[in-house]
C-alpha cells in the first residue's frame, strides 16, 4: 500500500457550508458541523448496480464515511431499491448539482483520509484512467490524488468474463479488450489502489483503517 494509504438547526436553501461545500446543503438538511482534518471517508458512488448493496454495506460499517453520488448514481440507486432518504441516517449525502463539482472544495480542507470509487463504471475507469474529470466522482477522484489523498477504485470489468446482477436477474458480460486495458492504466496512476470484488475492497479498507489506528462499526444499524 503506497505511503500514505495509510448539526445544529437547519440550513436555508442555497446555504454556504463553512468547510468550501459551497451551496451543496439542499432545503431542510441540517448544517454540516466542523471536521477534524483527515477524519473522515469519501465514498463516491457511480452509475454501476455491479456489487452495489455489497459495496454500501461495506460503506455502512465504516466509521464517519460521506456518500458523493454522480448524477448517474441517483438514477441507479432506486432501480435497486436503495434510495437517497433511507441513506441519510447513516451517511451525509453529496449530490452531482454544481458544474464545477463544488462539493470536491472539502477535500481542500484536509476533511478526508482515503477516497473510494465503488463500485465504478468502465465509464469511470477510463475517465479515471485518463485523467477525465467530469463527474463529482471523477473530480474527486482527481483532486485527491493531486492533494496525495490515497484512492480505491473497486472497477466493475476486470475479467474476460464477468457475472452482474442487473435490477431483475443475473448476466454474464464479457469486456472488451479496452476495458481490461483501461483497469491495467488505472493502477499506474498515482496514489490509486485499485480492486475486483467486495472480498479485495474491504480487506485494503481495513488495512487503511489499521493504518489509521481506527476501527469497524460493530453494528450498521
Amino acid at each position: 500500500m503506497p505511503s500514505g494509504l495509510a448539526g445544529a438547526g437547519h440550513s436555508d436553501a442555497g446555504a454556504i457550508d463553512p468547510r468550501g461545500a459551497g451551496p451543496s446543503l439542499e432545503d431542510g438538511e441540517p448544517q454540516l458541523p466542523e471536521a477534524p482534518p483527515r477524519s473522515r471517508l469519501a465514498w463516491c458512488i457511480t452509475g454501476s448496480g455491479h456489487f452495489l448493496e455489497e459495496s454500501l454495506a461495506i460503506a455502512a460499517r465504516l466509521p464517519a464515511v460521506d456518500l458523493f453520488l454522480s448524477a448517474a448514481a441517483e438514477e441507479v440507486l432506486p432501480i435497486y431499491k436503495l434510495h437517497i432518504d433511507a441513506l441519510r441516517p447513516r451517511f451525509r449525502v453529496f449530490r452531482d448539482k454544481t458544474a464545477s463539482g463544488v462539493p470536491v472544495g472539502m477535500l481542500y480542507d484536509d476533511i478526508y483520509h482515503t477516497v473510494v470509487v465503488a463500485p465504478a463504471t468502465s465509464n469511470t475507469v477510463a475517465k479515471c484512467a485518463f485523467g477525465i474529470s467530469d463527474t463529482l466522482p471523477t473530480n474527486m477522484f482527481a483532486q485527491a490524488g493531486k492533494l496525495g489523498i490515497p484512492g480505491i477504485v473497486f472497477a466493475c470489468d476486470t475479467e474476460p468474463v464477468v457475472v452482474t446482477k442487473s435490477p431483475h436477474d443475473w448476466v454474464t458480460l464479457r469486456p472488451r479488450r479496452i476495458e481490461l486495458d483501461n483497469v491495467e492504466r488505472l493502477r499506474g496512476i498515482d496514489f490509486c489502489r485499485v480492486v475486483c470484488s467486495p472480498a479485495e475492497l474491504e480487506a485494503l479498507l481495513d488495512a487503511r483503517l489499521k493504518e489509521l489506528s481506527l476501527a469497524w462499526n460493530t453494528s450498521s444499524s
